[in-house]
């Protein structure tokens, strides 16, 4: 028993030293300081392009292009606390910063990740009010795309603020290079912040995101219906139907792990996970940063032809494809990528 306490008391604390190999072998902590380098090159790039192309091109600041400035700037947000902060500390194996910045990163990546989350969800709400018409002759001004932008920051600063002042705690978290909410240490305080967190900024934006792609390719499906020798509308429901599914899974694939870690982690105070497994959800979920732009603005027609001007110096191999792919017979559903404005009704 004493040498297991000597042992234990060998372990120097998560921001004293290098956590290897207590926690993890040394390689573990290098092969995430690869990914977290990767993350932070590409995302830097694709947020920055994003930023950069709407600045440039006046056509692009539409209302509904707002939300995705939002995305762009959350995700950029997240790899300058988040992504870049792991990438350090992993090489060193500690969280070299100290426990007041710990509490900062933790906060910041929280705060800019659930503003991410929440603009997928307004993303995809937007996108229904516009295309499905629910309130009738509904026009989306700038005033709503503003509105939608503010409730991201608002709802984010209400849910993560809590940790700062007593309700919960941020704390190193996994292979401790990286800090995040408590949600492993149990006790009631902790799990009632982890269950209100989870129902606020996963379920209710998971709810929101379903429900309004759903009533979308409902929409789309009705046209299509109507428009059965239409092979342009055929195409159109297709191709924004497999975006749609696209879309649904990649916000699955990014915050489900993290989400259901965090649930077991609060609801069995008892469980034992391995640090390296702990860490890999949070570490998942950054990666989302180099995928959303990808799938959300770079396969948005407009933005990825304004792109590609940018970057050939004012000439767009692709000028043409905007007109080609909606020749004979237009739905505007394919606004869902394109960020246009009208009903889902034929041309």
């Amino acid at each position: 028993m004493r040498a297991a306490n000597m042992s234990a008391q060998k372990i120097p604390g998560p921001f004293e030293g290098p956590q290897w190999p207590h926690l993890a072998p040394r390689s573990a902590y290098l092969m995430v300081a690869v990914l977290m380098g990767f993350v932070v090159v590409l995302a830097s790039f694709a947020n920055c392009m994003v930023i950069v192309v709407t600045i440039k091109y006046k056509k692009l600041r539409s209302p509904l292009n707002y939300i995705l400035v939002n995305l762009a700037i959350a995700d950029l947000l997240v790899t300058i606390f988040g992504s870049s902060v792991s990438f350090h500390n992993n090489i060193f194996g500690y969280f070299t910063l100290g426990k007041a910045l710990c509490e900062f990163e933790g906060f910041m990546v929280s705060l800019t990740g659930i503003v991410g989350l929440w603009s997928l969800a307004i993303l995809a709400f937007e996108r229904y009010l516009v295309i499905c018409k629910p309130m009738g002759d509904f026009r989306f001004q700038k005033k709503h795309a503003v509105m939608g932008c503010s409730f991201t920051w608002i709802w984010a600063s209400i849910w993560t603020s809590p940790p700062l002042f007593g309700w919960c705690s941020y704390v190193p978290e996994g292979l401790r290079t990286s800090c995040g909410p408590n949600w492993y240490s149990g006790g009631t305080n902790n799990n009632s912040y982890i269950m209100a967190l989870f129902m606020t900024c996963f379920v209710m934006p998971l709810c929101t995101i379903i429900f309004s792609y759903s009533n979308l390719l409902m929409a789309l499906r009705a046209v299509a219906a109507q428009q059965k020798d239409s092979e342009t509308t055929q195409r159109a429901e297709r191709e924004v139907s497999r975006m749609v599914i696209g879309m649904v899974l990649a916000f699955l694939i990014c915050w489900l792990p993290y989400a259901a870690f965090a649930i077991v982690a609060a609801s069995n105070k008892d469980i034992v996970i391995d640090p390296m497994l702990a860490s890999m959800p949070s570490y998942f979920s950054k990666t989302a940063t180099v995928y959303n732009p990808v799938i959300y603005v770079f396969m948005n027609k407009q933005f990825r032809n304004c792109l590609m001007t940018l970057i050939c110096c004012g000439r767009n191999p692709f000028g043409g494809e905007d007109e080609t792919s909606t020749a004979s017979v237009r739905t505007d559903v394919t606004s869902v990528s394109e960020g246009g404005g009208n009903k889902v009704t034929p041309a």
